[in-house]
């Protein structure tokens, strides 16, 4: 065991722990005040219900030996962290503090998704997707990656902390349940405004503390790949904060903070499969481009009246999926094998290959499971508790009191 390696994942877990109450603002501020106490509570029962689920399960259908050798999924032998112990090492660290860092991943992943059907969803449909999404969809596409699956084996492909794993099942998989639960009452009709733009900037900033160690805890060690992470995270997001500012302040002659905030996420999440495998030029490269990207699907979203509520698709999806693509690109022979630029079009391929089959697994397993969910107990809320708003109706609660 090395300790420096122990305590900086041990830092950087707690850090990515932040997170989830980050992304809890930041989607928090985004919906209506009706709705804000409810949006915090998907993200806070998240830590609970796949924190639960991870120890039992999740981890090792994820980081399990692959059943059968297919690469697919991971086997039982882990259940309930059986046969893992204070001495078990995974590479330099011990193997539970490993466990802990990834199941904070798993944890923050449904509670970005939760965003698609923001305003309108029924708590206990919420409560059992927390148990089913992560066990069929996240735990199988994790092993694919990291847990010695196909595409990082078999392909090649290469995913730094998440791209795939993260942004694209939670992105893709918005898209899905957005389809299924349909438009809120009033979407396209009525004002649907952030109530708070204060709590999406205070929450924005905690994402980019956090994703410090999102990144940089994904090198798994205090070294050079963790530092290249940390500098290239930084990059991006400000390339993206200031790029999406810049769009808004042409088209609409003002400088939005709501499209910074937004651009700073888009960086962030584009940054994140490629954050030790590529240089910083290209990463303020790919800041710019993903809210390019990210700008032009909320419009083609807007265009087409699909209520992904939070932009979950979007910002998650798309931009994940531009930096899954740009470590074919622009990965550093310094780092990595190389990508298209530096003469190894065979890495992009690879990317492309993994791009297309996550999109497809995350989209069909998470239309079935929501489907399901819906069919057996009803996902939608009441139309009165819509309009009522979902923190009394589902909750007996409300997010501020007026005097």
């Amino acid at each position: 065991m090395n300790a420096a390696d122990t305590v900086w994942v041990m830092v950087s877990t707690a850090m990515v722990m932040l997170m989830i109450p980050g992304l809890a603002l930041f989607y928090g501020g985004l919906v209506r005040a009706k709705n804000v106490l409810a949006t915090v509570m998907h993200c806070f029962i998240a830590m609970g219900v796949v924190g639960i689920v991870w120890v039992l399960w999740g981890y090792s259908l994820a980081f399990g030996t692959s059943v059968s050798g297919l690469g697919l999924i991971g086997g039982l032998e882990h259940f309930a962290l059986r046969g893992i112990g204070l001495e078990d090492l995974s590479g330099s660290i011990p193997e539970l503090i490993f466990m802990m860092f990834q199941g904070m991943f798993a944890a923050i992943t449904p509670a970005l998704l939760a965003g698609a059907f923001a305003e309108r969803i029924k708590f206990k449909a919420f409560f059992v997707f927390l148990i089913a999404w992560p066990t069929l969809v996240y735990a199988p596409v994790a092993h694919w990656v990291w847990g010695g699956g196909w595409i990082h084996t078999q392909l090649g492909a290469l995913d730094f902390a998440g791209g795939n794993v993260v942004h694209m099942t939670s992105g893709i998989g918005a898209l899905a349940v957005a389809l299924i639960i349909g438009r809120r009452y009033g979407f396209g009709e009525e004002p649907m405004e952030p109530h708070s733009l204060m709590f999406v900037l205070l929450g924005t900033g905690l994402l980019w503390f956090g994703w410090f160690g999102f990144n940089g805890g994904s090198a798994l060690a205090a070294d050079s790949i963790a530092v290249n992470a940390l500098v290239t995270t930084n990059a991006a997001a400000a390339a993206g904060a200031v790029a999406w500012m810049v769009i808004t302040w042409v088209r609409v002659k003002k400088p939005s903070t709501l499209g910074a905030a937004s651009g700073a996420v888009a960086g962030l999440v584009a940054i994140t499969p490629g954050a030790g495998f590529v240089e910083v030029g290209p990463a303020i490269i790919i800041g710019i481009v993903a809210s390019l990207v990210s700008f032009w699907a909320v419009e083609f979203r807007l265009r087409l009246k699909v209520d992904d509520a939070l932009d979950v698709w979007a910002i998650h999806g798309m931009s994940g999926t531009w930096g899954a693509l740009a470590v074919g690109i622009f990965a550093s022979t310094a780092l990595s094998d190389g990508g298209l630029l530096t003469g190894n079009p065979g890495q992009f391929v690879s990317q492309l290959i993994a791009t297309v089959a996550t999109w497809a697994y995350a989209f069909g397993v998470t239309w079935i499971i929501f489907k399901v969910i819906d069919l057996v107990m009803g996902a939608r809320a009441a139309e009165q508790d819509e309009i009522i708003g979902l923190d009394v109706s589902e909750h007996g609660e409300t997010g501020y009191i007026q005097q």
